[in-house]
């Protein structure tokens, strides 16, 4: 009986060494498909704290906990349970989706990229107006396309894997993936409030860092939005190359690697991070330019009627009535005609 109980103590112990290493496994694979979704976690953290931008501070948190949700409720019960069954039944259509979704990238990084030099843009960020609800709303919607493109990214990294193996990866990316986006957004949003707290203190120092946090934090959103630009237009960018190279046209994704190589080769020590910053470049503009492609496309045929309607509002100014120093109104520029005395 001792030796039927040690033999199933050590079946036991072996059975448990086993699942402590699918879960290694797990954990490393949702690593590795999570860093590969960076530059979309990157637009991610830089777009949500607009959706909180002149709140009451007391309902920031309240409102960031609200998306945070929400988010993980788009990965975990829409998108997830929608991308295993494409994978399982109908793998070859994983690809065309993910080029979909890095062409999209493309385009709002391209748009973005086109907004800041033209230097519009910000009035469709304004909360005035909205409850709690529609705010958080609002960000959950946008944040279904970014999870969408997280969840496709790290789907095809462990595309291989088994179908059990496969959903508890994509389980675990999603959930730390929320984490860590919300989490830094919730620091983001709050840091200025630490930094009006440490002006208060009696510390030379404390008052210092605080009012290094206040003023340093429009910078820090500032970079990240700019981060956050170029991380949508090299993901995207790299996601086409590969669809590309996937469906047999090489052509495009050997010049990246000419040219990292070339970049590696010429540039010694420094060769490994320079050869990836090559790369990195070479996706970034094909994102660019495919991008800007359909930027063009989308303000030449679907924003023309919001700029005419712009431009007959303005005109629309120029027509109302004015008043002459006499006290005569003009209308559409002509004077208006004088009322007869009864």
């Amino acid at each position: 009986m001792a030796g039927g109980l040690a033999a199933l103590l050590d079946d036991v112990a072996t059975l448990a060494r086993a699942a402590a290493a699918s879960i290694d496994d797990v954990g490393a694979a949702a690593t590795k498909a999570s860093i590969k979704a960076t530059g979309v976690v990157v637009d991610d953290t830089a777009v949500t704290p607009r959706y909180v931008t002149g709140i009451d501070p007391k309902r920031e948190l309240p409102i960031i906990k609200k998306i945070a949700i929400g988010s993980l409720r788009n990965k975990l019960l829409f998108i997830l349970p929608a991308i295993m069954i494409l994978s399982q039944f109908v793998p070859w259509i994983v690809m065309p989706i993910l080029m979909l979704g890095g062409a999209y990238l493309a385009f709002e990084g391209a748009e973005k990229l086109w907004e800041a030099l033209r230097g519009g843009g910000g009035e469709e960020d304004s909360n005035e107006g909205k409850t709690e609800d529609q705010i958080a709303s609002g960000a959950i919607r946008t944040d279904f396309i970014l999870s969408s493109e997280i969840m496709v990214i790290s789907l095809k990294e462990v595309e291989n894997e088994p179908f059990f193996s496969r959903l508890a990866i994509l389980i675990v990316v999603a959930i730390i993936i929320t984490i860590l986006v919300y989490g830094v957004v919730a620091l983001i949003v709050k840091m200025d409030d630490v930094g009006l707290h440490l002006r208060q203190k009696d510390s030379s120092f404390s008052q210092k860092l605080g009012d290094l946090l206040v003023k340093g934090m429009p910078k820090v959103l500032s970079v990240l939005s700019t981060v956050g630009i170029a991380a949508m237009l090299w993901v995207g960018g790299h996601i086409l190359l590969m669809g590309l190279d996937d469906i047999g046209w090489h052509w495009p994704m050997e010049q990246v690697h000419h040219f990292e190589h070339w970049v590696h080769d010429s540039t010694g020590a420094l060769g490994g991070v320079l050869g990836w910053f090559a790369n990195t470049l070479g996706s970034a503009l094909v994102g660019l330019v495919v991008g800007g492609v359909i930027t063009a496309i989308v303000l030449t045929f679907f924003h023309k009627d919001h700029h005419g309607e712009q431009h007959g509002a303005h005109e629309a100014e120029h027509e109302v009535e004015h008043t002459t120093s006499d006290g005569a109104e003009h209308v559409g520029g002509e004077p208006a005609a004088p009322e007869r005395d009864a």
